[in-house]
């Protein structure tokens, strides 16, 4: 993949405002990235979730963007520390996407244009926990963000929010993602400051 960017300092914690254990609230949206930012077009992009059987179900874009959307205001939390609350997402609910699949998984490995992969428990991708989001702030989600689109998981770690969304494996058996292999926590639950193995 590449060289990891450095993080970002923001503004320490307000005493008003309630943030996971060792973060700090900023108001800008820092970009981290491992490796170049891809640029998909949309002609070309193409979204699927497959299943332990290798049954796959397949979306173009405008076939995505044509499903039932929702708008989303929730807090992110990275795991280089910061925090941003209120943000603004529009996107398609996982479990939309789920709706016809037939699966007896338990987890799955999100997979991303560029080769990025993170490993997520199914049952946190449901009940209205996760999108594949599109918008962000009104507005086409930019490649920096993670667009064209990105999996939205806020009540994880950041990294769990896969940039650049491709495709969702359902598997049987946990795996390791990119980050989990380099030693970053299989969970990833920012209230309990689960940054690493061991965590």
């Amino acid at each position: 993949m590449g060289i990891v960017s450095p993080g970002f300092f923001g503004r320490r914690r307000s005493g008003d405002v309630k943030l996971p254990p060792g973060q700090y609230l900023t108001h800008d949206f820092p970009v981290l990235s491992a490796g170049p930012t891809p640029r998909i077009d949309l002609d070309g992009w193409q979204f699927y979730v497959s299943t332990e059987n290798g049954q796959r179900k397949r979306w173009s874009w405008q076939e995505l963007t044509s499903l039932p959307s929702e708008d989303i205001t929730t807090d992110i939390h990275c795991v280089t520390k910061w925090s941003k609350l209120g943000t603004q997402w529009k996107g398609v609910a996982v479990e939309t996407l789920l709706a016809e699949v037939e699966t007896a998984s338990d987890y799955v490995m999100a997979h991303s244009y560029g080769g990025y992969t993170t490993n997520i428990p199914l049952e946190d991708l449901l009940n209205g926990q996760a999108w594949i989001a599109y918008q962000y702030d009104g507005e086409p989600l930019q490649p920096q963000h993670g667009g064209p689109a990105r999996l939205l998981v806020p009540h994880l770690y950041f990294w769990k929010s896969a940039k650049w969304v491709h495709g969702l494996e359902l598997m049987l058996a946990d795996e390791s993602g990119f980050w989990e292999t380099a030693g970053y926590h299989d969970y990833g639950d920012p209230w309990r400051e689960q940054r690493y193995q061991g965590d």
